[in-house]
């Protein structure tokens, strides 16, 4: 095979992308706009349907040795009781598999150690994109030189402000606040804990186990954008530090520094292809999503894993290969973000203290194997064959 693919975007998915085309023949360039590739200090819980893909890449091994395979948890209220619980058995039972919490740092280094090195290209911000009948060119600027790049294929995988979008789906809406501001941080930890969401009003608190030794927890509050506070610590421990245990505690062995804030968008408005002539997007770039749902890693691996099989081919069968990607992947991850969406209104967005009551009782009242059966929907998914 003599295809040429160039992703623009060295992210999860990106890196996904570019292991998946070059485990199917295709010379693979990878364009990330940082100085060096690294992930930010946050965790991923992945579901069967993630490490589904992530065996088809030929990592999942990989990821489940350097991550903590457990499901154990469910979703507490803000003073610790229980609303929904799940033991690790009764989630292998109904999904196949427990799930694996992992830092995203490690899963990035996974993917970018399986790729050969002279294919990532960092410090390499693109301007432009262009695409005709048999080709793609990838305008960029790298170490501050202009250059173009010429491909038989481009992947769009530089996230929600991607530009790649903006060049060739002027028409899409850019993306809209989802009404809340989320911290998080990875710290390290002894103590066993489960994997556990705790609700309150318009406010929710996560935490998931990592490797041995640490844990990721995350904060998210309904509020206005663009908010910033001079200690975000201190902001998180105003507004949780009176939640249940060990809440307070995990405050208290995080440092200020590692406290990340980022406000969170989506992209409300579904586009009506990923592809275009040959450029195709995949991750936040095609159908970025709230993170009520936990999917947004797992849908770019899985657009990875479908583009390979896809483009197994080569370049004479693009167009057609092209097609099959756009029709297999555009309703599974836009019924998702519309769902995840949902989840977000009546989850952490949910204010009023009646509606909350409401909520937490129908929780409570809701047998654990009817949640499990819709985690099992969402992660009801299989590698397409080439």
């Amino acid at each position: 095979m003599d295809g040429h693919a160039v992703v623009v975007g060295g992210g999860i998915g990106g890196l996904a992308a570019a292991l998946a085309l070059h485990r199917s023949g295709w010379r693979v360039t990878v364009l990330e706009r940082a100085p060096e590739l690294g992930e930010v200090g946050a965790g991923l819980a992945l579901m069967e349907n993630a490490l589904r893909g992530l065996d088809a890449l030929g990592v999942g091994p990989a990821v489940r040795a350097h991550g903590r395979v457990d499901g154990s948890g469910g979703l507490r209220s803000r003073t610790g009781r229980w609303l929904s619980r799940v033991e690790a058995a009764g989630m292998t039972s109904q999904l196949g598999t427990t799930m694996v919490g992992i830092h995203r740092a490690d899963l990035h280094g996974i993917l970018r150690d399986a790729l050969p090195p002279a294919a990532l290209r960092t410090d390499a911000e693109v301007l432009d994109v262009t695409t005709g009948p048999h080709g793609a060119e990838v305008r960029h600027r790298r170490h501050g030189e202009p250059a173009t790049l010429a491909a038989d294929l481009v992947v769009g995988a530089d996230g929600l402000r991607s530009t790649v979008r903006s060049r060739l789906w002027p028409d899409v809406p850019p993306p809209v606040y989802a009404g809340a501001t989320a911290w998080r941080a990875a710290i390290a930890w002894t103590d066993p804990l489960p994997t556990a969401v705790s609700w309150g009003a318009g406010a929710e608190f996560g935490m998931l186990p990592l490797a041995p030794g640490r844990i990721y927890w995350y904060a998210a509050v309904t509020a206005p954008p663009g908010g910033r506070a001079p200690d975000e610590l201190a902001a998180v421990r105003e507004r949780f530090g009176d939640w249940h245990d060990p809440i307070p505690a995990l405050l208290a062995a995080t440092a200020p520094e590692q406290v990340l804030r980022h406000d969170l968008y989506h992209l409300a408005t579904g586009l009506p292809s990923y592809v275009h002539g040959r450029v195709a997007l995949l991750g936040d770039a095609a159908h970025a999503m709230t993170p009520y749902l936990g999917q947004g890693a797992a849908q770019a691996i899985e657009d990875a894993v479908t583009l390979g099989a896809a483009c197994a081919g080569g370049p004479a069968d693009l167009d057609a290969a092209l097609a099959r990607y756009d029709s297999r992947r555009r309703p599974r991850t836009q019924a998702l973000a519309r769902a995840s969406a949902r989840a977000g209104r009546y989850g952490q967005q949910l204010r009023h203290p009646v509606a909350v009551a409401l909520r937490d009782t129908a929780i409570r009242l809701t047998p654990s194997r009817v949640a499990l059966r819709q985690a099992a929907r969402y992660a009801d998914w299989h590698p397409p064959r080439p």
